[in-house]
């Protein structure tokens, strides 16, 4: 696989040294940052292990929730009722009982502001497959490999404590960005800091996300807690046009969570700046071409990268553009052929993919005579293999 090594700045290739991001040692057993504009990731510490995710999950069932309500199969003002089953949950409930039927729109707060145990029961036997918890938690999961959550298995619809229920930290923020683009017309809910439902249960009417109302720009996500999980949170906070989503687990105490989570969106916001690595239509490399009508082809990026780098960095740069090659012909303009690795200094790397900037139609006769002339010559310099 050809690796073609090159320092990146916009519409220019050159050497430079780049100054090292001031990396953030996050108490949290497990962590992703992430920008959603440029999808620079910041931050991974143990991202891709599965690891018990308490209520975090808990964002799952909203997802599918508010999927079915999209697609026409559940509407917010539908009444559910409470199974024995749903009003059985310890914890954090609603204190939902059988003789309830539930607007879906106060069980989604339920979830959201109150982390409602029974209200996500309630919502997993209306939708279930078969109508069970565990008919629901098998469909979430496969919607979870569907959307690419690969290191993802649900085991009920609440994050209650059980064997098997995991998520990784990177499916969390993938997830959390599902819900942010997909469903921005419920996405303000996860800002709302009380639900009253019913005035029945006044000890449990806060949001328990720490950084909403801190002038950071926090609007979500999820807490979690459980002793086998720790302390976590999904979180996201926007500044000016930049957002920014995390995920912590594993910390020892609520007070913790709250000092972690307001220092990495500070850090986050303050400590890098966006910069633009490559322009669209602009020829980054050229890829070796097999029985083409040109022996090279331009690799290019279909739209605008930027990144984030360390506020002190140079705006540049190194990176390698990576292909299985020689590429065959035809090609046509536009078809993936390679991809784009870079990482500013002490951050994790970002791939972007590469295209054919051009057709390269399969070459005739003479064109293919040229191609396995030149590989017979260059077979013949380098000698037999494994001489000297």
């Amino acid at each position: 696989m050809p690796r073609l090594s090159r320092l990146l700045t916009p519409l220019l290739l050159v050497i430079v040294l780049v100054s090292p991001a001031a990396a953030f040692d996050t108490r949290a057993t497990s962590a992703f940052v992430f920008d959603m504009k440029t999808g620079t990731v910041l931050l991974s510490k143990n991202a891709d292990a599965p690891l018990p995710p308490a209520s975090m999950s808990k964002l799952m069932t909203l997802y599918v929730t508010f999927e079915a309500i999209r697609d026409g199969r559940l509407s917010l003002d539908d009444r559910l009722p409470v199974s024995q089953h749903a009003m059985s949950f310890g914890g954090s409930t609603m204190f939902l009982d059988t003789t309830d039927r539930v607007r879906v729109e106060d069980l989604l707060r339920g979830i959201i502001v109150l982390s409602g145990n029974d209200a996500c029961v309630v919502l997993a036997e209306a939708l279930s497959p078969d109508g069970t918890e565990q008919g629901f938690a098998r469909y979430m999961t496969q919607r979870a490999q569907q959307m690419g959550m690969t290191n993802s298995t649900f085991m009920n619809s609440s994050g209650w404590p059980a064997a098997g229920h995991r998520m990784s930290m990177r499916d969390l923020a993938l997830l959390s960005r599902h819900i942010i683009e997909d469903f921005p017309e419920f996405y303000p809910m996860f800002a709302e800091t009380k639900f009253e439902f019913d005035g029945r249960a006044p000890q449990n009417t806060r949001n328990r996300n720490p950084i909403l109302g801190l002038g950071i720009g926090a609007d979500g996500l999820k807490t979690g807690h459980t002793q086998e999980a720790g302390y976590g949170l999904v979180g996201s906070a926007k500044q000016g046009d930049r957002r920014v989503i995390f995920v912590i687990s594993g910390l020892e105490t609520r007070q913790a969570r709250a000092e972690e989570s307001e220092a990495i969106v500070n850090w986050s916001f303050r400590q890098f700046v966006e910069k633009s690595v490559v322009k669209a239509g602009v020829e980054v490399a050229r890829a070796d071409v097999w029985m083409g009508d040109a022996t090279s082809v331009g690799l290019t990026s279909a739209s605008d990268i930027s990144t984030l780098m360390p506020v002190l960095a140079e705006d540049r740069v190194e990176g390698e553009v990576v292909y299985q090659g020689p590429v065959h012909a035809p090609i046509k303009a536009g078809d993936q052929l390679a991809e784009l690795v870079f990482a500013p200094e002490g951050l994790p790397e970002t791939r972007v993919p590469l295209v054919a900037a051009e057709d390269v139609p399969r070459g005739g006769f003479m064109a293919r005579m040229r191609t396995v002339s030149g590989l017979l010559i260059t077979r013949l310099r380098q000698g037999p293999e494994g001489t000297l």
